[in-house]
């Protein structure tokens, strides 16, 4: 019998969706089975991508979502609401909900389990992080039996980009970001992705499912790469390093009650350039997942755009379709929520106590000593240093660049404050985390 569909937005990703689902021919068999209901747009005059018949279109969502033709809710229209209640409203009707909504997700995770749950529905959302990466499911159940130790990745394609071309050219942050405009891959308001609000939603959303239990996303420390100058790239690259936007989820320990201790951020690192995240260039996304006792495995592919997400998505409808054939509900005792959910209780570690490797870059007066300070203040407070250059400049200025061992956040910042009492050090213009 086929299960209708009812899809929530047919932009880039929608448009995708039922691309596949009007081409059926050589894909999975039950592809066929899968019969799309009705659609909901924004505009029905608009010019687009996929051909459907005009009496599927409606400019009411809610329409969709209460079709008693509509077995399964797809949501790919984006942003917090009206997405949030619509997905509630399908789940209180008793439909499943396919979604790749990250921000929903990453901030309303909780409400959503507990309401899916309640009505014994299905919620998935592989197309959330990673565009075509199978990475959420792998961590459900391939990965299940291992205790995740770390989970790291370039998640933003966007930002990946415009990084890629700033090391490969020696271009401006500015002058990429304009070029990856014009080319679709950054929107017209690109403070999600540069900012890191994007990757933010993602690694909360695989901090879930990596550790089992959920973080506050606003307590995430997030930066991105809009304040990033091209020559400390090309400093890093000197160096022997490469520059990325990482999203990171570590573990470390946990409390007496079992509360698992995490350090989740997000921000510019500095690479080795041999390690597996470095080689990640353009558009391209990766998650390294480290566990015991898989060891190190990586997650590559396209992030984002209509055919990876769109691929995503019915791989999820697919799952529930499966499900369905064998039962008439999620099978008894099974969690019908398969992802976001929580089974123990996580929380942030306590950032002035994370240890960490430093890229930091101070611009000082070209004179004697400045060095001799900068070594002594950290020192000082036990940071040992891995090198520290001088760079000429214009002028009379010079730029110092360190690169730290591990070390303790709380003694790198008191290092810091103290260095810039010395009246030759102006100001500390750089810093990032190195792995």
């Amino acid at each position: 019998m086929a299960i209708g569909i009812g899809l929530l937005g047919l932009g880039t990703v929608g448009a995708g969706v039922a691309q596949i689902l009007q081409t059926p021919d050589g894909r999975h068999p039950l592809v066929k089975e899968l019969e799309l209901r009705q659609v909901a747009v924004r505009n029905l005059e608009r010019a687009r991508p996929v051909e459907l018949a005009a009496e599927l279109l409606t400019t009411d969502p809610s329409a969709v979502v209460t079709n008693p033709a509509v077995d399964l809710v797809v949501e790919v229209m984006g942003g917090l609401e009206p997405a949030r209640s619509l997905i509630l409203a399908a789940i209180e009707a008793g439909k499943a909900v396919v979604t790749a909504n990250k921000a929903v997700i990453a901030r309303h995770g909780a409400e959503i389990a507990a309401a899916a749950a309640a009505k014994g529905v299905y919620v998935l959302m592989e197309a959330a992080v990673g565009g075509g990466i199978p990475i959420l499911e792998p961590l459900k159940q391939s990965l299940g039996g291992n205790r995740i130790e770390r989970v790291s990745g370039i998640i933003n394609g966007t930002t990946n980009y415009i990084l890629t071309r700033m090391a490969e050219e020696g271009a401006s942050y500015a002058s990429v970001l304009a070029d990856a405009q014009a080319l679709g891959y950054a929107e017209a308001d690109p403070a999600a992705d540069v900012e890191g609000g994007d990757a933010a939603d993602k690694i909360a959303i695989l901090t879930g499912l990596a550790y089992g239990g959920l973080v506050p996303r606003e307590a995430i420390p997030t930066e991105g790469i809009d304040q990033l100058d091209t020559r400390d790239i090309d400093y890093a690259r000197e160096l022997g390093f490469v520059v990325k936007l990482l999203a990171v989820a570590e573990r470390h320990g946990s409390d007496s009650d079992g509360t698992e201790v995490l350090d989740v951020r997000v921000h510019p690192t500095l690479l080795a350039k041999d390690h597996p995240l470095a080689g990640v260039n353009g558009v391209n996304n990766a998650i390294l997942v480290e566990g015991d006792p898989v060891g190190r495995v990586m997650f590559y592919g396209p992030g984002a755009g209509a055919g990876p997400t769109a691929s995503a998505v019915v791989a999820d409808i697919l799952n529930i379709a499966a499900i369905n054939q064998v039962a008439s509900g999620p099978a008894a005792g099974q969690d019908p929520l398969l992802a976001a959910s929580s089974w123990r209780k996580c929380r942030l570690v306590d950032a002035g106590s994370t240890c960490h490797r430093n890229y930091v870059r101070f611009q000082s007066t070209d004179r004697p000593g400045v060095i001799g300070h900068i070594g002594g203040c950290f020192g000082a407070e036990n940071v040992s240093l891995q090198s520290i250059v001088q760079f000429e400049t214009e002028g009379a200025g010079a730029e110092i660049v360190v690169i730290t061992h591990a070390v303790e956040e709380t003694g790198f910042r008191r290092a810091l404050t103290a260095i810039l009492k010395h009246p030759e050090v102006e100001a500390v213009t750089c810093c990032m985390r190195t792995l």
